[in-house]
């Protein structure tokens, strides 16, 4: 294929998954020849940005009282205006791509973007997002306005549920749709999961991610104390000061104080993934669970809620086993059942979400 010229337009760079799969994203395509762009729409970047990327900041300096009023058309202008120049400094884009609901409100807006090479890349659950504390009025005003945004136009879902979840619950009829999974650098996963790291001599579970609610922490130290595993676990995230205080008294009131480890961040989790006894979610959603696939790559096996997401999708067959019901209870029986009895699986299964192969799947979309 001939090298195509490539946008990618996100609300900005602080630590996320998203964040994380866009940046993969772009290196693999940067490595396959092509040319990309990244239109990020505020100045943080707390991750180091692929070599050969041409990255700009669009950033929006209004500080007007009523800012907020305007804020959406205001901003799809500024980047209507950075879209053209670089268009006119170079070539058209063959593709562009929008991630996260913030930016695609934007997008939505901007008159200088083709529809049919524009497309929408969901990654997570909406009806979880946006509609779960929500009720009457205020639901419906914002599963209209989410609507409005993608109605019509050309969606990317992670997962098959985000994409059902998108149609069914917000009654949304995409132009085009397609399933992609995330891209994962399977060659640096390994490489990472080899290097040292000081672990537990006992053998550890290990829990990856950050102390939101969503992740429900609490269903897994629950789960964890009824479940009679002995060797301790692994709480490699972190939270607010005030969400942590919260979970290490939990601990303390469950009895498993002194087996649960609060390790914190780490910039290489693989090393203590590929290490452990066995990765637990626990979540109430996960639009995609990339945890779980970097896990499974590192050899390791999973147990997870059957969460709306895209779990169910990833865990079949034998793997299925390890995905437990939205229960304490039912949490702590798959725990301890895998962890005595973990299933086989072939790393190679997840070869269709190495990098390359998922670049060729986006390239696919050009017409």
């Amino acid at each position: 294929m001939l090298a195509k010229r490539i946008l990618m337009i996100i609300d900005g760079l602080p630590g996320g998954g998203a964040e994380k799969v866009v940046l993969t994203l772009i290196a693999g395509l940067l490595a396959q020849g092509h040319r990309v762009s990244l239109f990020s729409l505020r100045k943080v970047c707390d991750y180091p940005l692929p070599p050969g990327v041409h990255y700009q900041v669009i950033a929006d300096n209004n500080r007007k009282p009523w800012r907020k009023l305007t804020e959406l058309s205001r901003r799809a202008r500024l980047l209507d205006s950075a879209i053209k120049q670089a268009e006119a400094a170079d070539s058209d884009f063959d593709l562009v791509v929008s991630h996260l609901h913030k930016t695609d409100r934007i997008v939505r807006r901007c008159h200088s973007l083709t529809a049919a090479k524009t497309w929408f890349c969901l990654h997570g659950m909406f009806s979880a997002s946006y509609l779960g504390h929500r009720s009457g009025l205020s639901r419906w005003l914002k599963k209209r306005k989410i609507q409005q945004v993608y109605q019509k136009r050309n969606i990317i879902a992670v997962s098959p549920a985000v994409l059902d979840d998108l149609k069914t619950a917000f009654a949304v009829t995409p132009a085009q749709e397609t399933v992609i999974g995330n891209p994962f650098d399977m060659a640096s996963i390994r490489q990472q999961a080899a290097e040292h790291v000081d672990v537990p001599d006992s053998g550890f579970l290990i829990h990856v991610g950050r102390f939101h609610e969503t992740k429900r922490h609490d269903r897994l130290l629950t789960a964890y104390a009824l479940s009679n595993i002995s060797i301790p676990l692994v709480l490699l995230g972190q939270g607010s000061p005030t969400r942590t205080a919260e979970l290490q008294a939990m601990a303390k009131e469950l009895g498993i104080k002194d087996r649960v480890i609060f390790q914190g961040f780490t910039h290489n989790p693989y090393a203590w993934i590929s290490r452990a006894s066995l990765l637990v979610v626990s979540s109430d959603s996960e639009g995609f669970g990339n945890v779980l696939v970097e896990a499974l790559l590192c050899g390791t096996p999973v147990v997870s809620t059957r969460c709306p997401g895209g779990p169910e999708w990833l865990l079949q067959g034998e793997l299925a086993r390890g995905l437990a019901d939205m229960t304490p209870e039912s949490l702590a029986e798959t725990m301890y059942n895998i962890w005595h009895s973990p299933p086989a699986f072939n790393v190679a299964d997840f070869s269709r979400f190495d990098t390359a192969a998922i670049c060729q799947r986006y390239l696919s979309l050009i017409k």
